[in-house]
């Protein structure tokens, strides 16, 4: 029985070493200083490019913010939640994140427009006086045409992924910030509708609930490029991120954006394509 264990607890590495990336593997840092990566690691800026791209493609984020405490809370102010909300009492100061629409509405300072219905958790919250952060996560609209493979000796048949690549290795930020007041516009009800068609019935002024635009501030910005042999991981300085400009943005691709991208390599930077 322990020669069994023993063989068990080993199966999971006998993966071919053709596939497997190269080692060692760092998944949530970077190689210190005194190691060799493989890989050329991107630099702050180039990780903010690539996140600017990121944003500038993706249409839904997650708000994350902290339920109040009730005490010292304006009720004229800030909304209460409604009876029927059926809130528990013992929230205060817990997290809470939700997915909302978002839109690279104002390219020249990468902060994101979100169309902010006030009776929704999440601004409610932001009202109240919670700190918030949008997360963000680049999902590639292509498959890999070249993947890892491993062998699972649980399994007696092949199993349907539950994603066609590696999540893991995907860029993913948090924006920390705050939120402030935007100025209602048609070039703005114009832009947000091209990424959301349906938000045109929550626009500010409908007869459903009460909105207004709001774009998050960005003053911090946290970054995961994908695995830390090959991929920048840590805070991108806000400078940099507010330097980056709309054709840079234009110019780079990532990985997923063509078809016959390789999951565990990158090309240049200009076509980020994991074959750095």
């Amino acid at each position: 029985m322990k020669i069994l264990a023993a063989t068990i607890a080993l199966l999971p590495l006998t993966v071919s070493s053709s596939f497997v990336p190269s080692s060692p593997q760092h998944i949530f840092s970077n190689p210190s200083c005194h190691e060799e990566s493989t890989y050329k690691i991107p630099t702050t800026y180039e990780s903010a490019i690539l996140a600017r791209r990121v944003l500038h493609l993706t249409p839904l984020g997650t708000l994350s913010t902290i339920f109040p405490h009730s005490h010292g809370v304006s009720q004229s102010t800030h909304p209460q939640p409604s009876t029927t909300e059926q809130r528990p009492a013992n929230l205060a100061g817990m997290p809470i994140g939700l997915m909302d629409y978002i839109s690279d509405c104002e390219p020249e300072s990468g902060n994101p427009v979100i169309l902010a219905i006030n009776i929704a958790t999440s601004f409610k919250n932001a009202a109240a006086g919670s700190n918030i952060s949008l997360s963000l996560q680049w999902t590639p609209p292509y498959p890999p045409s070249s993947r890892i493979k491993s062998w699972n000796p649980f399994s007696s048949r092949k199993e349907k992924e539950a994603v066609p690549y590696s999540a893991a290795n995907l860029p993913r930020f948090s924006l920390l910030g705050y939120l402030e007041r935007v100025e209602d516009s048609e070039d703005l009800r114009r832009c947000f509708t091209n990424a959301h068609p349906d938000a045109k019935y929550w626009l500010p002024g409908n007869r459903i609930h009460a909105s207004e635009w709001v774009r998050l501030v960005v003053q911090d910005i946290y970054w995961i490029g994908g695995f830390g042999d090959r991929a920048y991981i840590g805070w991108i300085p806000v400078e940099e991120w507010r330097n980056v400009t709309v054709e840079e943005v234009e110019k780079t691709r990532l990985p997923g954006e063509r078809k016959g991208w390789k999951e565990w390599s990158v090309d240049t930077f200009g076509e980020w394509n994991f074959e750095l």
